[in-house]
């Protein structure tokens, strides 16, 4: 393919498009989880693939690891001249000199969504999309599809703990993808299966209202393919507008279509039945915590038996799924975290960023550890976020006996006038609340694991957000683990 061909416009096309055409790839954003699993297929199909991101983490080490070329620095020189495509994330800034560049010069530049949809309009697809649990469940789907060997493409918003990867392949031609609303990404998909987990106000800087965020995610249930199958959360409030030939709701309310029931706590985990009109999946064991993962491999149960997988390969499947990083995650798991004298503490970290997420992670967790004094450690994620739910995060936090809550997480955003963590804690009614840097949260570490050491202690430790929280987790864990016996 020549040059002057390969790049005539910024968007000429694209339905025509297939990744069959593509040769060279460049991404604008790396890094990021989904733009991570697209580099990887393209990647994995011998595709020529390089890429630009802000800073080097572990997943663009990974990348280089396995043969993709990544930079660092805004570079017009690092930057190929030959590419079929350019894939950029919206969070790329507008003035971007690399993003400037191959838009004044024509080439053929796509959203991530965009990609995706290509690649996924070939092929039968999964897509998961709702304001919380979507990445959970994509990957218990594409688990079970892959422990079970029935075999499918993932492109995941998390890396899979078992696979330590967010995308694998396999020659059966079914995807199994996470929808993703931010920026109406999802409206990009055409589905065969559609699953919608909750469509709760967000992202209120792209769309406005609550009501305008609902009723995307009832177009994104209008692309289904004829005949598709939806399967929404029973408690969805505007389940009777979703659109589908075929739908089917999930829970833990038996008015759901599909739902869990007889749920026992093991080990940290649980076990209980999967009911549905004429079948009954008994015996289920979830090696990992919270009520709301109960909730969420219903639905990627739901899945696979209209799938046709067997029910011993789905139970299988889901005992040994090891769940997604960052998603309920132990890092220090039950029993681990036991000291001499008794005392005990259990450390989860967790994704949430939403008032709703942090309300299924402390009361999912409360429920699992009754006896634990429950600490949040919460990194607030967006100013917008912040100003928005600003209420919901207080009398959600209040659930907890005791909060500390890191700076706010800027990611995409400039500072706004009178919006920091302090707004949260001034809205709080408990008074065990502080606003502390992150070496502080190292100091009031030690101090907290000196207390368990001198006198029994039982205490659950949940640190949460979706910034850079997850780089305190291993300094803070060290610390924890001086007395462990």
């Amino acid at each position: 393919m020549s040059n002057s061909n390969q790049h005539k416009s910024s968007n000429p096309g694209n339905e025509t498009l297939s990744a069959a055409d593509i040769e060279v790839v460049y991404f604008i954003g790396i890094g990021g989880i989904g733009m991570s699993a697209l580099a990887r297929y393209f990647h994995f199909h011998g595709k020529k693939v390089s890429g630009y991101d802000k800073t080097a983490t572990v997943l663009t080490k990974q990348l280089e690891a396995e043969g993709i070329v990544v930079h660092y620095e805004d570079d017009l020189a690092k930057a190929p001249k030959e590419a079929d495509i350019v894939v950029y994330t919206p969070a790329i800034p507008k003035e971007h000199s690399e993003l400037q560049f191959y838009k004044n010069n024509g080439y053929r530049l796509l959203k991530r969504s965009e990609v995706l949809g290509m690649i996924t309009r070939s092929s039968f697809t999964i897509g998961v999309a709702g304001t919380h649990g979507k990445t959970t469940i994509t990957t218990m789907i594409a688990h079970i599809l892959r422990h079970s060997e029935y075999g499918c493409n993932a492109f995941l918003g998390g890396i899979a703990a078992n696979y330590n990867s967010n995308y694998w392949s396999n020659e059966r031609n079914v995807s199994v993808v996470e929808a993703d609303e931010y920026d109406r990404s999802f409206l990009q998909l055409s589905p065969d299966v559609a699953v919608i987990t909750a469509m709760d106000a967000d992202h209120l800087d792209i769309y406005g209202t609550a009501e305008a965020v609902e009723q995307a995610f009832i177009d994104y249930s209008g692309k289904l393919k004829k005949g598709g199958l939806l399967v929404y959360n029973e408690s969805l409030k505007r389940n009777n507008d979703l659109k589908g030939d075929l739908k089917q709701s999930y829970g833990i309310n038996h008015n759901a279509t599909v739902y869990a029931d007889a749920i026992v706590l093991r080990n940290g985990g649980y076990e209980f039945s999967v009911v549905k009109k004429d079948w009954v999946l008994e015996k289920v064991n979830l090696n990992m915590g919270g009520m709301h993962n109960v909730e969420n491999v219903t639905a990627a149960i739901a899945v696979a038996h209209h799938l046709g997988i067997e029910d011993e390969k789905i139970k299988a499947a889901v005992a040994a799924f090891r769940g997604v990083k960052r998603r309920f995650e132990y890092i220090i798991a039950p029993g681990e975290g036991v000291r001499s004298n008794g005392s005990e503490l259990v450390m989860v970290d967790d994704y949430a960023h939403h008032p709703e997420e942090l309300r299924a992670l402390i009361t999912g967790a409360k429920a699992l550890f009754p006896d634990m004094k429950c600490t949040v450690v919460f990194q607030p994620h967006l100013f917008s976020r912040t100003r928005d739910f600003a209420d919901g995060f207080a009398s959600v936090l209040d659930l907890a006996n005791e909060v500390i809550l890191l700076p706010i997480y800027p990611a995409r955003e400039l500072p706004m006038e009178g919006v920091t963590s302090e707004m949260i804690t001034g809205l709080m009614k408990s008074n065990d609340k502080k606003v502390l840097d992150k070496e502080q949260l190292l100091k009031w570490a030690e101090e907290r694991n000196t207390e368990l050491n001198s006198k029994v202690g039982k205490q659950l430790l949940l640190m949460a957000g979706a910034g850079d929280i997850d780089t305190m987790l291993l300094p803070v864990k060290e610390i924890f683990e001086k007395g462990i016996k």
